[in-house]
């Protein structure tokens, strides 16, 4: 737990760009607390891990995401039935202007031989996030491999069962 403090510590005027899953967690949290476990795909969270989040995210100065990850989140959000589905979207669109988004050239993503492994959002994560923000994500292989690559990571999985502080 000291190593992730002192990450967050390092990251917190710079940032945290917060992967597809914990972003949509949030969306649907704020919807509805009670859907994060009965929506397919947020049912590995619980409430909890939603106030959790939003402890984390107001820890940082800036939260930052791509298109790719909007895009992605926008996909799951459809997924959800009405009336809820509309209320997230709206809270989506304003949610959106809060976060520093960059535009990533797919022609540069796409580049590296990781990108047959891990596609285009994740290898978005990788080009943006080196030296500029702490990422956080679920995705255990995602985690491993980012920092394999030299891109501070931390896996909410680690931070969610030991709370945060």
């Amino acid at each position: 737990m000291n190593e992730i403090k002192s990450l967050f510590s390092r990251y917190r005027q710079k940032g945290v760009l917060v992967d597809t899953n914990i972003l949509l967690l949030y969306f649907v949290g704020i919807t509805n607390r009670e859907r994060i476990s009965r929506f397919n795909r947020t049912q590995n969270f619980i409430p909890e891990d939603y106030d959790l989040l939003l402890q984390l995210l107001s820890y940082f100065q800036t939260v930052a995401t791509t298109p790719n990850i909007l895009t992605e989140v926008n996909s799951f959000v459809n997924q959800l039935g009405e009336p809820e589905r509309s209320q997230c979207f709206a809270f989506f669109a304003q949610g959106i202007s809060t976060f520093e988004e960059t535009y990533l050239e797919s022609s540069g993503v796409v580049t590296g031989q990781q990108f047959t492994t891990f596609g285009l959002t994740d290898c978005g994560i990788l080009s943006f996030a080196k030296d500029r923000y702490l990422v956080l994500t679920d995705d255990l292989r995602l985690a491993v491999y980012l920092q394999r690559q030299g891109v501070d990571t931390v896996n909410f999985n680690n931070i969610r069962v030991l709370g945060w502080q």
